[in-house]
């Protein structure tokens, strides 16, 4: 038997480089890690999403951004973003004395929408420089809402109704009787009111219990429970209370209806005086048998020119429908409006019935009438809200 050599067994060695196993980087590491890199980015995204929101929000209730009348403000900046800091507030005189008109409008969704203006910028031809909505007795000011009239390109004029509205017993609602507000029954409501308009500092127009010559509001004399000079009174009690805490950014509006319904109301006992009243307001409405802007304004303006000299403001007109007078009424507004000197512009209010209207006001209702008035806007110099 031969014998056999039996071979050593092989020193361990380290397997070749070539069948190491190979390094796995991050993204082939299965789906768990990508999905929680997946999941980790959107969070940072919606973070920053959300951060930009809630800074675009501080910006709000900070100040409005402001372009000038007539010029929208785009969206905040990244610059404003990371710090808010408040813009600049405009002078209350660029304002208040206006080189040019008013171009405004009172629309069912003011000072929210900015569609609503828009869609006015593209049928009119021009860009709003006013935006008048309405606020009860019962809401608080919301500086929000000024903002966003500033943010449109418009100067906000708040017509301020000490009542409940229409639906709660229209002119008799003796809660808010003249008397209540002269007693200081309300002074707690004005309070804040008047505290939050001096707080956010930028001017606003205030058109304070408007078509007091009329029957149809509690605040008139002659409804409510109401007495003869109880409307001065109360104008001039809400002014001084405005004036201690410091709003001096108001525009006072004192803003009387037309004549034409109510002949005999004496305007001059319903002023409170030029050292209370900014502009005079006044409220007009194209009906048959009026021509021309003249036939509607004129016999109030011969009595407003008498009580005093302080700027006019149209704040709330419109013509009611005809195929026939209402392009015509519009153009002959505007012509009659390029006359006035002491007119600082007009708010259309472009309601039709189903939007509050007591008929289809709107300047845009026929394909006739809005033509006209874009020719007629078109003539007038807007002011532009920068001192030019």
């Amino acid at each position: 038997m031969s014998d056999t050599t039996v071979e050593p067994l092989a020193e361990q060695r380290p397997a070749p480089a070539a069948r190491r196993r190979k390094k796995t980087r991050w993204w082939s590491r299965g789906s768990g890690i990508r999905l929680r890199i997946w999941m980790t980015v959107n969070v940072l995204l919606l973070g920053t999403l959300c951060w930009g929101v809630m800074a675009a929000l501080e910006l709000d209730g900070k100040g409005p951004r402001y372009a000038g009348l007539g010029h929208p403000a785009g969206a905040p900046g990244i610059g404003q973003l990371i710090n808010p800091a408040p813009p600049p507030v405009p002078d209350k005189s660029l304002f208040e004395t206006p080189k040019g008109k008013y171009f405004g409008v009172a629309t069912p969704e003011a000072p929210w929408s900015a569609g609503e203006v828009d869609a006015i910028a593209a049928k009119a031809g021009v860009r709003p420089t006013m935006t008048e909505y309405f606020v009860r007795w019962t809401s608080e000011f919301d500086p929000k809402a000024v903002s966003r009239a500033y943010a449109h390109g418009t100067l906000p004029v708040i017509s301020w109704e000490p009542w409940d509205g229409e639906d709660n017993g229209h002119a008799e609602q003796p809660a808010f009787a003249l008397s209540t507000i002269v007693s200081g029954a309300h002074d707690d409501y004005i309070r804040r009111f008047a505290q939050a308009v001096a707080a956010q500092k930028w001017p606003v127009a205030i058109r304070f219990a408007h078509e007091m010559n009329g029957t149809w509001y509690p605040w008139s004399e002659s409804q409510n429970g109401n007495h003869k000079g109880e409307y001065v009174a109360a104008w001039k009690h809400v002014h001084d209370l405005f004036q201690q805490a410091g709003a001096g950014n108001v525009i006072w509006v004192w803003s009387a209806n037309i004549v034409r319904p109510v002949p005999n109301t004496d305007l001059t006992a319903l002023y409170p005086g030029d050292d209370y009243v900014d502009w005079v307001g006044l409220t007009g409405y194209g009906t048959k048998g009026e021509a021309g802007a003249a036939d509607t304004f004129g016999p109030t303006l011969d009595i407003v020119r008498r009580i005093t000299t302080k700027p006019i403001l149209i704040t709330e007109t419109g013509r009611e429908p005809s195929a026939a007078l209402k392009a015509k009424w519009t153009t002959d507004f505007f012509a009659w409006l390029n006359q006035q000197a002491d007119v600082l512009g007009f708010i259309w209010f472009e309601r039709d019935r189903d939007q509050g209207g007591k008929a289809d006001w709107r300047f845009d209702e026929t394909p006739e009438s809005q033509r006209a008035f874009a020719e007629g806007i078109a003539t007038v110099k807007l002011a532009d809200g920068l001192g030019g």
